[in-house]
């Protein structure tokens, strides 16, 4: 089944018809979840009023605290250059609004960018379900909070059989599909022609990170959504889209986005971390990290 939420599109499929049922109601529950969690662009969610809070500690709900561990996480294993606390920095480059309006072409005037405050500034305390945010500090939870869904829905529906959930390029797998492995397309862009390679999966994830896909005008400059905390700047290193292939889908897209960060460094640190990687660079040249398959395997 296909289905779209928060302008990017999804898909599920099981191993089994039977399956199918529950596993959409799992998926809408997790949904549903996040985004009262989540969404920073819903006034009403919990993570909007946590950045309001002003450095008062806040009383968090499972869902939120689980987006929070999986951030946090993220933040860990990339040595803090997916980091959460760079919503100052989004903002100051326009992206306080649907991103249909900057790609629309709205005006954006140039300010100066803000460095993030890191990791360190938030305090989850997972004893008493808290959390608080050392003033000024103000969170964007939305690549890790949408690994996290993928990864959510998949666990609980592969008890009943095999499942591959996938919502924006992040892909949980579990299990098998109705004729073996599930064949997970690979694409630089967020348009499928049905040409893409595919790799083979039976459990884990993967994530597609690109500084080319959603990217606006400010100024003169054109900018995207993946930002390098340590600056404030957007992305801008030796590779142009990023697939990373890992335990889960929260991992995935973390070492995937962290290969814009780290430049010419990314193939090490994928490598080290145990993790395979597709890695475009530039001019379109290929490089292929771990146990990553070439591109001549295609449907």
């Amino acid at each position: 089944m296909q289905f779209e939420i928060w302008g990017l599109t999804g898909s599920l499929a099981t191993e089994h018809e039977r399956q199918l049922d529950a596993a959409t109601a799992r998926l809408w529950h997790w949904l549903d979840a996040v985004d009262a969690a989540c969404n920073r662009f819903n006034g009403d969610s919990e993570l909007s009023q946590l950045n309001r809070s002003h450095g008062a500690t806040m009383s968090i709900s499972p869902m939120l605290e689980m987006a929070l561990v999986a951030a946090l996480r993220a933040a860990d294993v990339t040595g803090d250059l997916v980091d959460p606390t760079v919503l100052p920095a989004l903002m100051a480059l326009g992206y306080d609004r649907d991103f249909d309006e900057l790609a629309n072409g709205v005006s954006i005037p140039v300010r100066a960018p803000v460095p993030s405050m890191g990791p360190s500034s938030i305090h989850l305390d997972l004893v008493e379900h808290t959390v608080t945010l050392e003033a000024p500090c103000q969170l964007d939870l939305g690549a890790s909070a949408k690994a996290l869904v993928v990864d959510l829905v998949a666990d609980d529906v592969a008890p009943s059989g095999g499942v591959v959930v996938e919502l924006g390029g992040d892909v949980a797998v579990r299990g098998e599909g109705p004729q073996g492995l599930w064949a997970i397309a690979v694409s630089d862009s967020l348009v499928l022609t049905g040409h893409e390679p595919r790799i083979t999966l039976r459990h884990g994830g993967i994530a597609t990170s690109s500084n080319a896909t959603r990217t606006w005008r400010v100024g003169e400059r054109t900018v995207n959504h993946i930002i390098d905390p340590r600056t404030g700047f957007s992305a801008s290193g030796a590779y142009t889209t990023a697939t990373v292939s890992a335990s889960d889908c929260v991992t995935a897209n973390a070492f995937a986005t962290a290969a814009l960060l780290w430049d010419e460094d990314a193939s090490y640190h994928i490598a080290q971390a145990g993790w395979s990687a597709r890695l475009v660079r530039g001019d379109g040249s290929l490089e292929f990290v771990g146990g990553w398959p070439d591109d001549e395997v295609r449907p």
